[in-house]
C-alpha cells in the first residue's frame, strides 16, 4: 500500500516529527547543521526552532545531519524536496500514526531517518 501525500501533509508531518524527535538524532552521532544567514532570514516572531528550519527549507536552503560518529557515513543533507518525496516512504505503521495524529517520538523518529537516509537506519 502507497499513501499519497500533498506537499503540504508532508510539510506539516515533517514539522511534527522535528518537534517531537529532533532531539533523538543527536543520541545517533548527528549534529544538525545548516546556514545561519538563512536560518536568520527564515526567523519571524512567533515561529519556533522547528518552523524557521521547515521555512529554510521552503525558502531553498537546507539541512545537513553531520555524522560527528562514523566518518560522516551518515551525513545527509535535504531540501524541501526531500520532505515532499520521503515522508510518504516511512514506514507504513509510523506513518499512519502520525496521519491519525497516535505517533510517538519514536514515530517521529521514523519519518525523520526516513527523510534524511531514505529508511530508518537507527534503533
Amino acid at each position: 500500500m502507497k499513501v499519497i501525500l500533498t506537499h503540504e501533509e508532508s510539510e506539516n508531518l515533517f514539522l511534527v516529527a522535528m518537534c517531537n524527535a529532533l532531539g533523538y538524532m543527536t543520541g545517533y552521532g548527528l549534529e544538525l547543521e545548516y546556514n545561519e544567514e538563512e536560518y536568520n532570514k527564515a526567523r519571524k516572531e512567533g515561529l519556533c526552532y522547528e518552523d524557521v528550519l521547515l521555512e529554510m527549507l521552503r525558502n531553498g536552503g537546507t539541512l545537513t545531519f553531520n555524522d560527528i560518529e562514523c566518518d560522516g557515513e551518515y551525513t545527509k543533507t535535504i531540501t524541501i524536496q526531500d520532505v515532499h518525496d520521503k515522508v510518504a516512504e516511512t514506514p507504513l505503521n509510523h506513518l499512519m500514526d502520525a496521519i491519525n495524529e497516535e505517533g510517538d517520538a519514536d514515530t517521529s523518529d521514523a519519518i525523520l531517518q526516513t527523510v534524511f537516509f531514505g529508511e530508518v537506519v537507527f534503533g
